[in-house]
């Protein structure tokens, strides 16, 4: 069902309804009780579902294809010891290791 704005011309109050398009069109404000409530002119929302043409041509118009990520030649870090100066506790406390210098 479709989303209709209303708005009254003598106080200003506005408000959406959800209604049919079969549904009588509001006439009283809600607000003030005048006859003087009408629909507005607004952009209609809505969302594609499916696979058809819009799917396959659209689906990623504006998006720039993935580049593939660098390849590293290096070890990881995990590989490399930690190597920490003896007498360095706040050093020893960084890397969160089990070693001699802590």
């Amino acid at each position: 069902m479709p989303i209709y704005e209303y708005r009254c011309s003598s106080c200003g109050h506005q408000q959406e309804y959800i209604q049919k398009v079969s549904d009588p069109v509001l006439t009283t404000c809600p607000a003030c009780a005048r006859d003087t409530y009408a629909k507005m002119l607004t952009a209609a929302g809505f969302q594609l579902k499916g696979s058809g043409w819009y799917a396959t041509d659209f689906k990623n118009s504006g998006a720039k294809p993935a580049s593939k990520p660098a390849e590293k030649t290096d070890k990881p870090a995990a590989d490399k010891p930690a190597s920490t100066p003896a007498g360095d506790t706040k050093a020893a406390a960084a890397c969160g290791t089990a070693c001699a210098c802590s």
